[in-house]
């Protein structure tokens, strides 16, 4: 294993390598299909039922989408080449940890960031219909890229801690579904105590998530994520550490 530095031209052809790995596998495309029809489904439901020129409900949903999805895409990154022994070889060559975890983790996001393209025809078509608000178009979309990124780090630091991708799977939706499904539906249902609503809002995605879909970018709200994909990366490097 190289040294602890990263090196970017190692770190880009991991990420070709992965990248292309998601382009080949089956399940990817699998997934990646039943969440553009979910996400198709309810966004016409809705909006037809709502008859709103603008994609509100459509970010509103995403992060739910997005926190059941993206945890099936990271599950075996580590697992698998745990159990069949690839990563050994991997650990034997001149890349360091950071160059493995970078390349991995950029390419689950660039996957994933081409997976929301065709969710563009959205704001295309109803734009036709009306006056859409751009802004807001604009900052859901940022909003969902850095909220990908946080999934990603969780899904790679859940990967690292076991050879059983179901394992890393059922813990990966431990740990975000709280924050990403559990707070907001909750929220929706008027289910939680005046008392505690500062610190659901303090530690739900949703909350964070929602302000930058509205056009405010803050820069509290991008340090979240920021602190959620930096603790995650790091505690992968951690456990990848721990298996030398």
């Amino acid at each position: 294993m190289g040294n602890g530095f990263v090196n970017l031209k190692k770190v880009g052809l991991l990420f070709k390598k992965e990248l292309r790995f998601f382009f080949f596998s089956p399940i990817a495309y699998i997934f990646i299909c039943i969440f553009l029809i979910l996400v198709g489904w309810f966004f016409f439901s809705d909006f037809f039922l709502y008859n709103q020129v603008d994609l509100r409900v459509f970010f509103e949903r995403l992060p739910i989408f997005l926190s059941l999805i993206v945890p099936v895409i990271t599950m075996g990154l580590f697992s698998e080449e745990f159990s069949v022994g690839s990563y050994e070889i991997i650990s034997t060559t001149s890349v360091s940890l950071w160059d493995i975890i970078l390349g991995k983790f950029f390419a689950v996001v660039a996957f994933m960031i081409i997976a929301l393209i065709p969710t563009l025809i959205y704001p295309l078509s109803i734009s036709f219909l009306g006056e859409l608000d751009f802004g807001p178009v604009i900052g859901g979309y940022i909003g969902s890229i850095f909220l990908i990124g946080a999934l990603a780090s969780i899904g790679l630091f859940t990967s690292a801690l076991t050879k059983n991708q179901i394992v890393a799977l059922i813990i990966a939706f431990a740990i975000t579904a709280p924050v990403c499904i559990i707070i907001p539906l909750m929220k929706w249902n008027n289910l939680i105590p005046m008392n505690l609503m500062w610190l659901m809002d303090f530690i739900s995605v949703e909350s964070r998530f929602g302000n930058i879909a509205k056009g405010i970018i803050d820069i509290r709200d991008l340090l979240y994520f920021l602190s959620i994909i930096a603790i995650g990366l790091y505690s992968t490097r951690l456990m990848l550490e721990s298996r030398k």
